[in-house]
């Protein structure tokens, strides 16, 4: 199940808002945890269901066990912690992926069985990690075990993020009380995110499977340009529009889902960007990993190994392939050059700082989204076709695909500037704003019932 089925939208969520918001405060939680579980339950079955419910009673049981130990035991405790996580993560996720490589290097062969991955594994595993770390480091730890598997579990977060802070919702947790104004905002903000997905990102997603038709080696070097730059909409809208879902969804529940994507496109640089996108995501490596390596603090080197580590985990983080962990050292050379070369050109010339950004960043976007290294060499060669062997091809293949999209294409980097949320954001609310998102709504309905349905492009990971 997940937030565009007509199941989720129909039966679910009104049956769950309804028991949700008639039972008094201190059921809220618990049925905050069971409705959530049957939303997992639906989507990723008995197997996966077990792993999360499991991971919740351990991260809460070592968390609890902390409390009031001396520095030595909580850090034996996190480390035990920590050591169960990556063994999962190692298990369900890189085991295949380890052997693979391990095996060209050595020339022996492993027999790997292949399981599918846990539905959001790495988003809630994540997620008590870090609970886990401000545990150690001081915060005091949840008592109440249907609180703290309501942070983990709430079906708005659940699998796609955004990767939540106990900080964050501790307050929330013990003491709400979801208003009608936080249910009318917050489904307007739903609505706004499944038209990114259905509208936008859903209807995007054709141009790139046009072009795995026609095969990445006969692309002229507009089509490569035009792909790559649909793609770059595609993902964006997608993600975003879920997390914009998530939001909506915290939002009506009383729940603070923090915002993920702050405009990224309208960034000067690689830098800003990540700063911009899936910020959660970025925020946790930052504390968790990037500060505690050292961060900016001891010099350049020191700086450009905790870039380098947080970066190559980045890429690991959203796959086992190495064409991830390409795409996370060519992000590092940007960001170090950026750091250390040229920010100072790119913060004095905004002109030129943001047309260098929408030239970087929708070339590293291929790299992500093509696994097969040969296919993306070939891709590679097109983009840039004076590195290639390949022979000229006609250019009047974007023009054909422009004809279908150009008004999308148009629409979404119009929705990628800051005017439409500024818009948004004065009139939310009123009577002709809820109405033009109820008419969306349906538009919306109406494609997901004619369609077969796409899935989110992030719930992979």
């Amino acid at each position: 199940m997940s937030f565009t089925d007509l199941s989720f939208l129909f039966y679910f969520l009104p049956l769950f808002l309804a028991v949700y918001y008639l039972v008094p405060r201190a059921l809220k939680n618990a049925v905050l945890v069971l409705g959530s579980f049957a939303f997992y339950f639906c989507g990723a079955g008995a197997r996966d269901t077990l792993l999360l419910g499991a991971a919740v009673l351990v991260h809460y049981a070592l968390a609890r066990m902390m409390d009031g130990r001396n520095r030595s035991a909580r850090l034996a405790l996190l480390l035990l912690t920590l050591a169960a996580d990556l063994y999962f993560l190692v298990f369900f996720k890189y085991a295949g992926f380890i052997l693979e490589n391990l095996g060209m290097l050595t020339g022996r062969e492993f027999s790997v069985v292949s399981l599918a991955l846990p539905l959001g594994l790495s988003f809630y595993l994540f997620q008590s990690a870090g609970y886990a770390i401000d545990v150690y480091r001081g915060a005091r730890a949840e008592k109440n075990l249907i609180d703290y598997a309501a942070f983990v579990v709430a079906f708005p977060q659940l699998i796609m993020g955004p990767i939540l802070r106990y900080g964050e919702w501790r307050n929330a947790l013990k003491s709400r009380t979801p208003r009608r104004t936080d249910a009318e905002l917050g489904f307007e903000r739903f609505v706004i995110g499944l038209c990114c997905k259905v509208l936008i990102a859903d209807q995007l997603a054709p141009l790139w499977a046009s072009l795995e038709r026609i095969g990445f080696e006969y692309l002229s070097t507009p089509l490569a340009w035009l792909g790559a730059v649909s793609y770059s909409l595609q993902l964006y809208f997608d993600f975003h529009g879920y997390s914009l879902m998530a939001m909506g969804l915290g939002q009506m529940l009383g729940l603070p889902v923090p915002r993920n994507f702050d405009l990224p496109y309208t960034s000067r640089s690689v830098s800003e960007f990540y700063r911009r996108w899936h910020i959660t995501l970025g925020t946790w490596f930052r504390d968790y990993l990037y500060i505690p390596l050292g961060g900016s603090r001891h010099g350049k080197a020191r700086t450009a190994l905790a870039l380098a580590v947080v970066w190559f985990f980045t890429g690991l983080w959203h796959g086992a392939s190495w064409n991830f962990v390409i795409w996370g050292l060519v992000l590092l050379a940007f960001i170090l050059l950026e750091k250390f070369c040229i920010g100072g050109f790119l913060k004095r010339h905004a002109l030129l700082s943001h047309l260098y950004l929408l030239f970087v960043i929708p070339p590293t976007w291929v790299i992500f989204r093509i696994s097969d290294l040969g296919a993306l060499g070939a891709y590679f060669t097109r983009l840039f076709p004076f590195f290639g062997t390949h022979s000229a091809v006609s250019p009047y293949d974007a023009l054909k695909l422009l004809a279908s999209f150009w008004w999308l294409l148009l629409l979404g980097i119009f929705l990628c500037l800051p005017q439409p949320r500024r818009f948004y954001e004065k009139h939310r609310g009123g009577l002709k704003t809820g109405l033009v998102l109820f008419v969306l709504f349906w538009v919306c309905v109406y494609f997901i019932a004619a369609s077969s349905g796409n899935a989110f492009l992030y719930s992979s990971f």
